[in-house]
């Protein structure tokens, strides 16, 4: 089981995963996905994924997909950025603006997996 995205169907294992997506996908100039957020999400660019989950599933369809989701637990973050995000882009072809946005991306990304450190660690101790 897992969760279709609101936006574009795209499965997501869990909740978690699903707030990542959208905000990824929204911070990364998916205009569909950044109006969805703004139309069901009241500041949603100022959660974490823990808050933003919580009001995602809400909104989205608890599915069961053909594909396998990886149960492991050590599940690498960077799986879930759009193509391209994991290289340093030459920044020398993008305007200051699109470099400012990146930047911003890459932060909220690090603050993300921060706190999903940090709620790991809380979760075994």
């Amino acid at each position: 089981m897992g969760y279709a995205c609101p936006v574009c169907a795209e499965p997501q294992a869990d909740a978690t995963h699903l707030a990542n997506h959208l905000a990824f996908t929204a911070l990364t100039g998916g205009a569909d996905h950044e109006a969805w957020l703004d139309d069901n999400v009241d500041e949603w660019d100022q959660l974490g994924e823990s808050e933003l989950s919580e009001i995602v599933v809400e909104h989205a369809d608890e599915t069961e997909f053909p594909q396998v989701f990886e149960e492991s637990g050590t599940h690498d973050h960077a799986d879930d950025l759009p193509p391209g995000a994991r290289s340093r882009p030459d920044t020398g072809s993008m305007s200051d603006d699109d470099a400012a946005v990146l930047e911003a991306a890459r932060e909220l990304t690090r603050e993300m997996l921060s706190e999903s450190a940090d709620d790991d660690e809380g979760e075994t101790e």
